[in-house]
C-alpha cells in the first residue's frame, strides 16, 4: 500500500498508528495535492487512488477551501490521467451544495463536479459526520464540554439534524468500493442508522465522556459575531462561521442507504462514544 504524507514527520505518525505487524506494508510517498510536480513521482506504481485530502474550514472567506479542497483535486485527477491510473475512490461530503455562501460545502461540492466529469473510473462516497478515535467534529464538542463551568452552548435551537457514521465503517465503504467494479461510476450518501439532532449529538457526547452539564441553545447570530471576531483577530474558536452558516441546511441522507449500497448494517453511535473521556491525543482505536 502507498500512503502520500506531507513530511517525514506525518509519515511517522501515520505509522506510529498502526499495528507494529502493518507498517511494513505501507510505502510512504513524500508529497502535497497542491504540488503537481511532485504528485507524478508519488503516484508511481499505483494501482488505483482513494482521494481523501480535504480541509474542513479555513481563515480566508474560502480560498484555501477553494486551494486544497477543489484545485488539489484537479491536481489529483490530473496526475492520475497522466499516469494512467484510471482507478479513483473518492471521499466527498453528504449534503453539499455548490452554495457561494456556504464555503466548505461548496468546495466540496466542486470537487465532485471534477470527479464526475473526468475520464476516470470513479466511485464517490459522502459521508455525514463521522465519529470515531481521532474524529473532528465530536472531539471539539468534548472540549467545549471540559472548559465548560456547567454548561455546553448549542448554536442556534440545535434542531439540525445529522447521520454520524463510524470512521470504520467509512474504511469498510472505501474498501468495498475498491474490491467491487460494480461501483464505478456510483455516488454513495454514507451515514449511520439513525439521525440525530445537534442537541442530541451534545447530550450523547456528555454520555461518553461521564460528564453532566445544562445543554444551553444559543442564538446563532450571538455565535456568529462571536466566531467572527475570533478569526479576524485570529484566536482560536471551535467553530467557523462557515460551518455556522452550514447549519441551516441537514446533513442527512436515507435511512438504509448505507445496507443497501454495501449489504453491512452501520455501527450505532449511542453508547460507543466513551473514548471522548480522553483527550483527542490520548485516543487509541480500540481502546474504550
Amino acid at each position: 500500500m502507498l500512503a502520500l504524507v506531507r513530511s517525514g514527520a506525518a509519515g511517522r505518525q501515520v505509522l506510529a498508528r498502526l499495528p507494529v505487524a502493518a507498517r511494513d506494508r505501507v510505502d510512504l510517498r513524500t508529497g502535497d495535492v497542491n504540488d503537481p510536480a511532485a504528485l507524478g513521482p508519488a503516484l508511481a506504481g499505483a494501482d488505483g487512488i482513494v482521494h481523501l485530502v480535504a480541509l474542513a474550514r479555513d481563515r480566508s472567506a474560502g480560498r484555501e477551501l477553494n486551494r486544497v479542497n477543489v484545485q488539489g483535486t484537479r491536481n489529483v485527477i490530473n496526475a492520475a490521467e497522466a499516469a494512467g491510473i484510471r482507478r479513483l475512490v473518492h471521499l466527498g461530503a453528504l449534503g453539499v451544495v455548490d452554495d457561494p455562501r456556504l464555503h466548505h460545502a461548496s468546495s466540496k461540492a466542486r470537487a465532485e463536479q471534477l470527479v464526475r466529469a473526468s475520464a476516470l473510473d470513479w466511485t464517490i462516497l459522502k459521508p455525514s459526520l463521522m465519529w470515531g478515535e481521532r474524529d473532528g467534529f465530536f472531539n471539539i464538542v468534548a472540549g467545549l464540554v471540559r472548559i465548560s463551568s456547567g454548561v455546553v452552548p448549542v448554536p442556534g435551537d440545535g434542531r439540525t439534524r445529522f447521520q454520524p457514521l463510524a470512521v470504520s465503517d467509512g474504511a469498510v465503504a472505501i474498501r468495498l468500493s475498491i474490491e467491487r467494479p460494480a461501483t464505478i461510476g456510483a455516488s454513495y450518501d454514507l451515514g449511520g442508522p439513525r439521525y440525530w439532532t445537534y442537541r442530541e449529538i451534545t447530550q450523547e457526547v456528555l454520555r461518553g465522556m461521564g460528564r453532566r452539564r445544562l445543554v444551553v441553545p444559543v442564538p446563532l447570530p450571538l455565535i456568529l459575531l462571536v466566531a467572527g471576531t475570533a478569526e479576524k483577530l485570529r484566536i482560536p474558536f471551535p467553530v467557523a462561521t462557515d460551518q455556522l452558516r452550514q447549519l441551516k441546511l441537514d446533513n442527512v441522507g436515507p435511512l438504509g442507504a448505507y445496507e443497501a449500497a454495501f449489504g453491512i448494517a452501520p455501527s450505532e453511535m449511542a453508547g460507543n462514544l466513551g473514548y471522548l473521556a480522553r483527550k483527542r491525543r490520548d485516543q487509541e482505536p480500540g481502546r474504550s
